[in-house]
């Protein structure tokens, strides 16, 4: 129980007293004499706090302690002493004490005491429930040499502090490996903060990697905290970094290299430690040679390089990530897990997933939602990247019916790639974006938002 509190002292006038105070807090209260029954009675029940005195007869408070958490009890721990002194309450600390009060008790701090001592317990159980969801949300899914690789790479590389650069494709994954070294790293137990350098306006990018103080611009009413000091002594995700400009890109290297930095309209440094994992779908070396990527960030960036692999490299993963989004979504939307027959499996297979790991995860939460039979086969598939195949090429009638017919398969590819956004598609084309919208208009090419809502 949460509320059950468990007072072990040897001096009967305390523990009644105890007893008497706490049950008129609502608690649920029990009192033994000593630390042999101490441990009988957690084996007994659960209980949320325990009330714990050093000076026992026979195996003392400390000792028990000890013995408590070797044996994996769940619950908060006060000890109490009316002998109190620094050494004690050090190594009472070091054992996982929460708290060390000495005698004479009063009401008002006993009471206190134990209400935050359960409230920092149950905060802890929710925090393991919140992580263990966190680790099935971010699980790495497959069993290809390709991800074998990876996981031992990984393992190899996460105990470190040396810096990694992600290259993947989108969709590939690349900020489940990102979270897959934080989760094994020495700084697991401190925050996972991420940032998304393309999707922040250049105007507000340096805000929100180094913050601001209040009055440094238009529209900063109150100071901030910069993402670099909320990863102090934790990771930092730098994901798509190939997209800074070479403005930020030059602060992100003097922060490197100083592990220091000063807010946006401020002069005050402010030092870090600091993990940086960044993760890129570009290749740097291209940008480095038109100039829009600064070598020597690249040199601080890639002292560990990893490659995500694309869907198409390993396919055989294919049948287990169906399954895993299959019972994901199914759980989710709390119906019943689909059974994807071998024919349909063996569709989803022969399929190039352009849009990766993350075109793999629609498809399946969308026949999750829309079919309404169990038994999945591949004619019940919906149209693989969003839109019907292309006709076969015997069906055009003329060189440009032919021609237009690719060109809107490769767009479409090229959408499905960046997941419908425009932009993207039109830099990793290689055109201008009001070009690509010309064309997609000539070639009857709908954008997502035209899609959803039936344009």
């Amino acid at each position: 129980m949460a509320d059950s509190i468990l007072i072990v002292d040897d001096e009967r006038g305390i523990r009644e007293t105890l007893r008497g105070v706490l049950e008129d807090e609502g608690y649920a209260v029990e009192a033994v004499a000593s630390g042999e029954e101490c441990l009988k009675a957690l084996e007994r029940r659960n209980f949320g706090c325990v009330l714990l005195d050093v000076w026992l007869p026979g195996i003392d408070g400390l000792e028990t302690l000890a013995r408590l958490r070797a044996a994996g009890a769940d619950c908060a721990v006060v000890m109490i002493s009316g002998h109190g002194n620094i050494e004690t309450a050090v190594r009472a600390t070091k054992l996982g004490a929460f708290d060390f009060v000495e005698k004479p008790l009063t009401i008002e701090k006993i009471t206190l005491t134990v209400r935050n001592a359960l409230r920092q317990r149950q905060l802890e159980r929710v925090n393991a429930e919140l992580s263990a969801q966190s680790a099935d949300e971010y699980e790495m899914v497959g069993a290809s040499v390709a991800m074998r690789a990876l996981r031992k790479q990984i393992a190899a590389v996460a105990p470190t502090d040396g810096r990694v650069l992600i290259y993947g494709e989108s969709g590939t994954g690349k900020e489940l490996v990102a979270r897959a070294i934080h989760a094994q790293s020495r700084r697991a137990a401190a925050p996972f903060v991420e940032v998304n350098c393309a999707a922040i306006p250049e105007e507000l990018i340096e805000s929100e990697l180094f913050g601001h103080v209040k009055g440094a611009f238009t529209g900063a009413t109150a100071a901030k905290r910069g993402k670099f000091e909320l990863a102090d002594g934790a990771t930092l995700f730098l994901d798509e970094v190939g997209d800074m400009s070479q403005r930020v890109q030059a602060k992100v290297l003097r922060v490197l290299e100083e592990q220091r930095f000063a807010a946006v309209g401020s002069n005050a440094a402010v030092s870090v430690d600091v993990r940086v994992i960044a993760a890129t779908n570009k290749q740097l070396d291209l940008e480095i040679e038109r100039g829009s990527f600064r070598p020597d960030l690249f040199y601080r960036l890639n002292v560990i390089p990893f490659e995500v692999p694309p869907l198409r490299e390993r396919i055989e993963d294919v049948p287990l990530l169906v399954e895993h989004f299959n019972r994901k979504f199914s759980q989710a939307y709390g119906k019943q897990p689909k059974r994807f027959e071998p024919e349909a499996i063996a569709a989803l297979k022969d399929y190039q997933w352009p849009g990766n790991v993350r075109e793999l995860r629609n498809t399946v939460e969308r026949v999750v939602i829309m079919h309404g039979k169990l038994k999945v086969g591949a004619h019940d598939l919906p149209p693989l990247g969003g839109e019907a195949p292309a006709p076969a090429a015997h069906k055009f009638s003329s060189f440009r019916e032919a021609s237009e017919a690719h060109q809107r398969e490769f767009i479409r590819r090229k959408l499905a790639e960046t997941e419908g956004n425009v932009t993207r598609a039109a830099e990793l084309l290689g055109l201008d974006r009001s070009h690509l919208y010309r064309r997609m208009r000539a070639l009857g090419i709908k954008t997502r938002g035209e899609r959803e809502n039936g344009a």
